[in-house]
């Protein structure tokens, strides 16, 4: 029986360093599922939709409010799914777009509903690529890059884990971005003792977006879910995190 695994692609990892999508990077994901689809079935919560809009479009002052965001992940967001579309094929990697929003976890019809739905797809060889619905919902555009919903969606497929790539190696135990002698912390089951090492940035948003991903890991926990934290702009990454051939951290749920 094929494990599950969840990956969750960030904007930074998508765009590998610059403003634009990087159909590299994509090509890079694509030939690991390519070469994992035999052991695994694999779901990818993938952001970019306005990093992508930023190709098409440049209009003043469209970033600035939520609503104008809004619109630009409305641009993007089909033109993000060509480009998974054009770049999979070339692997003939079938791929379904879904798109989600918060609520659609809190009612149980709508979970049982989107379950199947990801059953379904899975069961016919087709890649989920699941987003938030960013025209009607705007959680991810103020909260955060989809680390939740990632790991909602871990949760509600029961996987066996689930990936998320960050800009860093991992948890450190002080900001590597602003610390030279920072220590990756490689393996930890307990969560109320990492809270120390999260040194929030000035946008709130933690070291290297790492608050919302101990929140997703959280979330994880309940079911014990393992979660890796990864380093997405590094080739390979899912692979490799996978056979403990790079350096991430693992967080890894204990049964009381």
């Amino acid at each position: 029986m094929k494990g599950i695994i969840v990956v969750k692609i960030g904007t930074s990892t998508l765009t590998a360093g610059t403003n634009k999508i990087s159909r590299g990077k994509i090509e890079d994901i694509a030939r690991q599922l390519d070469r994992l689809k035999e052991n695994y079935d694999i779901v990818l919560v993938s952001s970019g939709a306005i990093a992508t809009a930023r190709q098409f479009v440049n209009i003043e002052g469209w970033e600035n409010i939520v609503q104008s965001k809004q619109a630009l992940s409305a641009i993007g967001q089909p033109k993000l799914m060509q480009i998974y579309s054009e770049v999979f094929g070339d692997f003939n990697l079938r791929i379904a777009q879904c798109l989600m929003t918060y609520r659609d976890f809190e009612n149980e019809v709508s979970r049982i509903n989107t379950a199947n739905t990801i059953s379904e797809l899975l069961a016919h060889n087709y890649i989920p690529v699941i987003n938030e619905n960013d025209t009607v919902a705007v959680e991810e555009l103020i909260l955060g890059d989809n680390d939740k919903l990632s790991a909602l969606v871990a949760n509600l497929i029961d996987a066996d884990r689930l990936i998320i790539a960050s800009d860093i190696d991992g948890l450190f135990d002080k900001n590597p971005k602003l610390h030279s002698d920072a220590r990756l912390i490689t393996e930890i089951s307990d969560l109320g003792s990492i809270s120390q090492f999260i040194e929030e940035n000035d946008n709130g948003l933690g070291t290297g977006g790492m608050t919302s991903k101990i929140n997703a890991v959280k979330i994880c926990f309940e079911k014990y879910i393992t979660v890796y934290i990864v380093n997405g702009s590094k080739p390979n990454f899912i692979e490799d995190s996978l056979n403990d051939a790079m350096p991430f951290t693992k967080l890894i749920p204990i049964k009381e």
